[in-house]
This record gives C-alpha cells, structure tokens and sequence, in this order.
C-alpha cells in the first residue's frame, strides 16, 4: 500500500496504521486454512470435549481452548505471516515506499490481536450460550486485562520468532514444536493437577500457563475476588518486554541468502532463469 491508495494527500502515522491493519485483517480470512485453524479448530475441540466429558468440563476448556485461540491469532499467524512476507520480498518493498515500517509492522501487530479478541468472544459467547460457562461481572476487568497482557505477550514472541526464523518455511515448525509441547504442560488440553512438581514448575515458567490459569479463574464462580492475578500479569509482561525489545535488535527486513522461498533469478546464457 502506498500513500497513492489512500489519496493525494499524505496521511499521519494513525491512518498509515488503519489501512495495514485493514490489510492484513482481508488477507487473513481470504486464507480459509489459516482461519479455521485459528479460530475453527479450538471452537471445534470445545464442542467435542464437551461431548466427551460433558457440560462441567467444559467450564475448563472452553476459557482454556479460547486462549490458546488468541496465542494462534498472536504468536502463529504473526510468527509464519512476517516470514513468509519477508521471503516473498514484501517487507523490502515496504521499505522502499512513503509507509514508516514501524506502521506497517504495527498494523500487523494490531490486526493479530483483533483476531485474537474475536476468537475469544466467540469461543466463550458460544460457552456462556451452550456449555453454561458463567458471566462474573466482578472478574471481568480482570479477564480484559489479562487478555491485553497476553496477547501483547504472544505478538511480540510471534515477531521474535519471525525475526529469527530462516525463512518463512522454518517458521511453522518453530511456532508448532514450541506452542504445542508448552500447551500440554500449561493446563490448556488437560488439567495437570496430580502432574508431578518438576513438570508443573516447568509449565508455571513459560508464559502460556500464567495465561490460561489467570484468564479461567475469571469466569469462575467459586473464587472470590477481583480475580487479578498479579505475578502471572507481571510473568507474561516480562517474557513480552524482553521479546520484544530482541525482535526488535534481531528483525531483518531481506530475506536470507538460500532462503528456502525466496524466488531466485540468475543471468544464463544472456538470459534471465528464474528457480
């Protein structure tokens, strides 16, 4: 996008922001896999465990599967998406236009939180409807601030992983062989309350666990007060900070030399061959 597309006049950093974060928003649901494996597939492992395990279960996992929703919409989708826009030559080209990076990148950034703020609402509207998860007007501001911490959290570990990753192909396998594990251990698919201490303490270090725990006792009708879990908050803010500030040390705009899908021309016979 260039300021031509917005007009003849030359826009502020704001509305440079809008109109990236508008972007990214029609790229993702013209992508029909990444949006059902972003919000379809937790919905769908909601509605199933529930099946399995009936109605009280669901009052884990439907808080449980809605964040780990929100991290595929943050830490995935930013992760693969950067990478692969910086080996198809977009972020290079983002360089050479009137658009600030900072802007563009910012609009990436925005964009995966919305779609991580509709995966949540859809995930416990459809629990509060069907599954009788409860409203808990006393924890709700504690559930939207924990929200914001963790999904400002997993946005810059996603842009971390992209600023690292070799290329856009590598990127998947890094976000999947690191997320995965961690979900299972962090009480995401299962509750690990009789796991052994070690393992439990390996979960409690890694950001997704404080996420989970903290956004589930906000719609739990058994606990008492304002449910702010305030050293889970400070964990995720720290994890958020530090990656942060190396994605922003470590962040290349060019792709890597060989990089698996960068296309490749090269000058044979007086010719241009393209591999």
């Amino acid at each position: 996008m260039t300021t031509e597309t917005i007009g003849m006049r030359r826009p502020g950093t704001a509305e440079l922001v809008w109109h990236q974060f508008r972007h990214q928003n029609r790229i993702f649901w013209r992508t029909p896999i990444a949006a059902f494996f972003t919000i379809g597939f937790p919905l769908m492992l909601i509605i199933l465990f529930t099946a399995l395990f009936g109605i009280e279960a669901a009052k884990f996992f439907t808080p449980s599967l809605a964040v780990f929703a929100a991290v595929s919409a943050t830490y995935t989708n930013l992760a693969i998406g950067t990478a692969l826009a910086r080996d198809n030559g977009i972020l290079k080209r983002v360089r050479g236009t009137p658009i600030p990076p900072a802007a563009y990148l910012a609009g990436r950034v925005l964009s995966g939180i919305y779609l991580a703020f509709i995966a949540i609402v859809l995930m416990m509207g459809t629990g509060i409807l069907f599954f009788e998860i409860d409203v808990v007007p006393r924890a709700l501001p504690a559930a939207f601030v924990t929200f914001l911490v963790g999904v400002g959290c997993f946005a810059a570990l996603g842009m971390l992983v992209a600023a690292i990753s070799p290329s856009g192909d590598a990127a998947p396998a890094i976000t999947n062989a690191s997320l995965l594990p961690i979900a299972f251990i962090s009480d995401v698919f299962i509750p690990l309350e009789e796991a052994p201490e070690w393992l439990l303490a390996i979960g409690s270090f890694f950001p997704l666990k404080p996420f989970a725990v903290s956004f589930r006792d906000a719609f739990d009708p058994n606990l008492s007060g304002a449910q702010f879990h305030w050293p889970e908050l400070a964990s995720m803010a720290v994890w958020g900070l530090v990656a942060a500030v190396l994605a922003i040390r470590l962040f290349k705009w060019e792709p890597s030399t060989g990089s698996g899908s960068r296309r490749r021309r090269r000058r044979v016979g007086g010719g241009l061959e393209t591999d």
